[in-house]
């Protein structure tokens, strides 16, 4: 077999997994959004777009909205700045460096489930270790799944803590690329440190970053286990976004062509976002 049938082979293997496993899944739930339908093995009717009006028209729908761009929002900012802080560090030169670097990938290798139980026991009201220890110097006791702030709160700090070393990872990889010749010369010039960040290291990075920022957006805009294995939703909507909404009107109201629709929604949006994100912040290499 020659190397260009080889080349079309992967690649049409390629397209056909895509199609099959994406590509279909997605066509079929945008489709689902035009009917109702009380079960996947009832006969659907046709509702045209008034799954569409009747979510939109609801109060539940635009608290999960603002509650996705909050919880998105506050990941990426930490995610991101803790993540190039721990970065630069570790791409320092120190003794045992690299068993550091190992360890500090640690928290994206766990289960979420064991971290999410994890935590829950820390915080536990009778023997958790944090409730302890805020006890101990005269912290009040924090309520961290009953009161809407702290909940949030806990959602957007488990999912830091886990998604970090991602960030790590790849801007401490991208490090590596930058030359060391530039660091050199402008510590000649009598730079300092945060001066060669700003000047060298994110203008050379700025490609990575841009994709960076675009993959937690992503990826924290429709996360759903971290929040429905901590809180549900919970207490009363005020972690609930769009994809736990749409998983609740599908599976919980059994109305499936609202949960698609809210699911198709969220798909428009992200799109709308990543488009106007690309015409802020081009992938510009030059």
């Amino acid at each position: 077999m020659s190397s260009k049938a080889t080349i079309y082979s992967f690649l049409i293997l390629g397209l056909a997994v895509t199609a099959l496993l994406i590509v279909a899944p997605v066509v079929y739930a945008v489709s689902l959004s035009f009917y109702q339908m009380d079960s996947f093995v009832g006969a659907p009717k046709w509702a045209g777009l008034d799954n569409y009006t009747r979510m939109l028209s609801q109060w539940v729908f635009w608290r999960a909205l603002i509650n996705g761009f909050i919880y998105s929002f506050g990941t990426i900012i930490f995610q991101v700045v803790l993540g190039i802080g721990f970065a630069l560090v570790l791409n320092q030169v120190f003794p045992g460096r690299n068993i550091v670097r190992g360890l500090s990938i640690l928290p994206y290798l766990l289960p979420t489930v064991v971290v999410v139980l994890t935590f829950k026991w820390m915080v536990d009201g009778s023997i958790g270790v944090l409730t302890t220890m805020m006890s101990a110097v005269g912290l009040p006791q924090v309520q961290w799944f009953e009161s809407p702030g702290a909940a949030m709160a806990s959602v957007i700090l488990v999912s830091v803590w886990m998604w970090t070393p991602f960030v790590t990872t790849t801007f401490l990889a991208a490090l590596q690329t930058v030359p060391s010749s530039l660091y050199e010369a402008a510590k000649v010039d009598g730079t300092n440190a945060v001066q060669r960040f700003f000047h060298i290291t994110l203008p050379m990075l700025k490609p990575i970053l841009t994709v960076i920022v675009l993959l937690r957006a992503v990826w924290m805009f429709n996360k759903f286990d971290v929040i429905w294995l901590l809180t549900q939703g919970g207490p009363v909507g005020a972690t609930e976004h769009l994809a736990i909404l749409s998983y609740r009107q599908a599976f919980g109201q059994f109305d499936i062509g609202g949960g698609a629709a809210v699911a198709t929604i969220s798909f428009a949006i992200l799109s709308l976002v990543v488009f106007i994100y690309f015409r802020l912040f081009p992938l510009d290499t030059e």
